[in-house]
């Protein structure tokens, strides 16, 4: 299919990695685009003669138009002007989730929303394992998908954590489509919300009859994709009953063949309202493909969380410290903040990416535990503002971009003893981390250091 072909590979990261030794297996010509330069690019276990780099800052601008085929690695944008010149002199613009999507033998489960991808994909994959399953979490948090593929058989699952980048020009939808809830993120990317949501109708906008979709029920945006697909639709719910799986009055039901109670939420060991929704996300998708009530209950009740989503870090002289790092919007930190009684410090702010900070001032000013927000980051004077607009009237500490080191201490110093400290930025971490997990890891060494 490849072999001999002329192939660009945008971006080098994970995903462009994964796709540029599967291409070089295929007797593909490689050549890879990156910004950064060529000494920065994991290159290991790969023959750098076979391929053709062109790095730094000017990376395109000898353009792409003499290719066979252009694949794109999330990160990049899919309508730079030098994509679409080189689609409109004949190149084919793809991606190693389509180019997985169109060779992959088993059925896939794809999830989208703007958060609790990785929780729910990772929930699917620990109920659809207990029911004996030969199942296979891939992407962002799982293993490199074309990697996947000599594994693979018609018998197999692979549970994918699907993005809006990776979403934006899909023309295939998967066997089962998961919508958490979609909110305003990445519109330093996407050029407005609702390129962005458009973007994540595609997973369901090319299903089948015989296919299935499960729908957060509870937000007007996801229910919205209901209307979009042909595939037989099941939702679930943390405040009404809905064919799926909801969970109502501290129990959770399952109800995608009847009625049966799953159990008491209090057994969960996730912390948060919203973690409800992933939790009746994944048990409804367990339902409809045949995992026995109890197995899907056994899997939920035992699952802990994942590293920088909510992560109990350990407590110093009473105080709890929690790692919610991945939080890189105000939604996952409402939602955070909202899973404490305790009087709570919260940590935010990180590198702009054109969010509005004005909703999250409003729910901290309306969360009365909310004793401090210890402000860093680029956005800080945003949240500033947010927060003095809605009459705040807790602590407002600004550490600028100081070592974290400095900022969990000052944390600690201006939270009574039993409360909470939670870093949940509501911001991308760029401006003084490597990403997100780079903040979580530092967080956490902050807090062993402080004990």
């Amino acid at each position: 299919m490849f072999k001999g072909k002329k192939i660009a590979i945008l971006g080098f990261g994970i995903e462009g990695r994964d796709t540029a030794l599967f291409l070089l297996r295929q007797g593909a010509r490689v050549s890879v685009f990156d910004k950064k330069p060529e000494g920065e690019l994991d290159l290991s276990g790969m023959d750098k003669s076979e391929i053709a780099f062109y790095t730094g800052e000017n990376y395109l601008s000898g353009g792409l138009r003499d290719f066979d085929y252009v694949f794109r690695s999330p990160g990049v944008y899919r309508y730079l002007p030098e994509i679409v010149e080189a689609e409109e002199s004949g190149t084919r613009i793809s991606s190693a989730i389509k180019l997985f999507f169109e060779l992959c033998p088993a059925k896939i489960i794809g999830v989208t929303g703007t958060k609790g991808k990785g929780t729910t994909s990772s929930l699917i994959y620990e109920i659809l394992k207990s029911g004996g399953q030969d199942v296979y979490l891939a992407g962002n948090i799982g293993v490199p998908y074309l990697e996947l593929l000599p594994k693979l058989n018609q018998e197999s699952w692979v549970v994918l954590e699907l993005s809006s980048f990776q979403l934006m020009d899909m023309e295939t939808s998967p066997y089962v489509a998961v919508v958490l809830n979609i909110t305003q993120d990445h519109l330093d990317w996407h050029k407005d919300l609702g390129e962005y949501i458009d973007s994540k109708k595609n997973i369901v906008k090319h299903q089948k009859s015989t296919d299935f979709a499960v729908i957060n029920a509870d937000y007007e945006v996801p229910e919205s994709f209901s209307s979009l697909s042909k595939a037989n639709v099941f939702y679930f719910s943390r405040t009404k009953k809905v064919k799926g799986s909801y969970s109502l009055g501290g129990k959770i039901s399952l109800s995608t063949d009847g009625e049966k109670l799953l159990g008491e939420a209090e057994e969960l060991l996730l912390r948060g309202e919203h973690n409800l929704e992933n939790v009746t996300a994944a048990s409804a998708v367990g339902g409809i493909l045949g995992v026995a009530p109890a197995t899907i209950w056994r899997a939920v009740v035992s699952f802990k969380g994942l590293e920088h989503r909510l992560e109990l870090v350990g407590k110093v002289k009473g105080t709890a410290f929690y790692n919610d790092s991945f939080a890189t919007g105000p939604q996952p930190t409402i939602a955070a903040i909202k899973s404490f009684n305790e009087p709570l410090t919260v940590i935010l702010g990180g590198s702009e990416k054109g969010l509005d900070y004005r909703g999250l001032g409003e729910e901290i000013s309306k969360a009365e535990n909310v004793v401090s927000a210890v402000l860093i980051g680029q956005v800080r004077p945003k949240i500033k503002n947010a927060l003095e607009d809605a009459g705040y009237k807790g602590k407002i500490i600004d550490m600028g971009s100081s070592s974290m080191d400095s900022i969990v201490k000052e944390a600690f110093l201006n939270t009574p003893k039993g409360g909470v400290i939670l870093l949940s930025p509501a911001a991308a971490s760029f401006d003084m981390f490597k990403d997100y997990k780079e903040r979580g890891r530092k967080f956490k060494s902050a807090v062993k250091a402080l004990g």
